[in-house]
């Protein structure tokens, strides 16, 4: 027996009939999906392409068309910034108001930063549809090093900051001579917790890359022992307190020796050491103008 056209056994289930209504949206999704995926693998490939390379010449390519579509930079916000010059960050950054939001790599983007001077860290977002955000952690200067002549801001940890405009940070402790910066933080954070001391203090002096000498505001010389600055400085405080010892006309108040204390006062024979090579004598940097 025949069976008509258009009778029950011919017609699709109610399932089939669904899936063919919902297939308008089913292609787009699938598309979108498709997209997404090869977005993101993209983004991958030109974020890590170098300068020169056929990726970097894509990305450059991207870049053009979206900025043709509309995304372009119009704000770069800058957070965290204290000391860095704006106009060197922005170079360092190598992109500017109108220029493609797309044609550039954020990860080479930060690394130029990070190789500025005074920038310890940096991150560098992109946020669609036009903004970049540059955050910077800076390096906090810790002392100044006087030095052959020269004088560097140097960090907690002996490491070079700067050399430019050093005189607007003239309130920082003074270090001077060969193997200083390296040594400076056990003394300069005993000074630190000593006010008394520390406030009569003009420079901590490195000898011999060995020790310390601390040059007074009245011009006293304290001669240091070497390893043991924090148990001398102790001593040195209770002395001040008990005879005032800060306050007399002394030229150097050696305390090399743990048993004794030598003091020699002013137009006397200094004290020396013919192993030890005497550190310059140190010149605060001048007020800026």
């Amino acid at each position: 027996m025949a069976v008509r056209r258009g009778s029950v056994t011919d017609r699709p289930n109610k399932w089939k009939l669904f899936l063919r209504r919902q297939r308008w949206l089913v292609r787009p999704f699938a598309w979108v999906c498709v997209g997404l995926a090869a977005t993101a693998a993209g983004v991958v490939l030109l974020r890590n392409a170098q300068p020169g390379s056929s990726i970097a010449s894509v990305r450059e390519r991207i870049g053009v068309l979206t900025a043709n579509a509309g995304m372009r930079i119009n704000d770069i916000a800058i957070e965290g910034r204290a000391n860095t010059p704006e106009p060197i960050l922005r170079a360092a950054l190598g992109v500017s108001i109108g220029d493609p939001i797309i044609g550039f790599s954020l990860e080479q983007a930060r690394m130029r930063i990070e190789k500025l001077p005074w920038v310890a860290h940096a991150t560098v977002e992109r946020r669609l549809p036009g903004t970049i955000v540059v955050a910077l952690s800076e390096r906090r200067p810790f002392a100044i090093w006087q030095n052959q002549g020269k004088y560097v801001l140097i960090d907690r940890d002996g490491q070079p900051v700067t050399d430019e405009e050093v005189a607007r940070f003239r309130d920082l402790p003074l270090i001077v001579g060969p193997g200083a910066p390296e040594a400076a933080r056990v003394l300069l954070d005993a000074l630190t917790d000593r006010p008394a001391i520390q406030t009569r203090v003009v420079a901590a002096m490195r000898i011999s890359e060995r020790r310390w000498n601390l040059r007074m505001k009245n011009g006293t010389d304290i001669l240091l022992p070497e390893g043991h600055e924090v148990e001398a400085l102790d001593r040195l405080l209770v002395l001040q307190q008990e005879a005032a010892l800060l306050d007399r006309p002394l030229q150097t108040i050696d305390m090399r020796l743990g048993d004794r204390l030598v003091l020699r006062p002013q137009g006397g024979s200094p004290a020396v050491n013919p192993s030890e090579k005497p550190a310059p004598a140190p010149v605060p940097p001048k007020k800026p103008t």
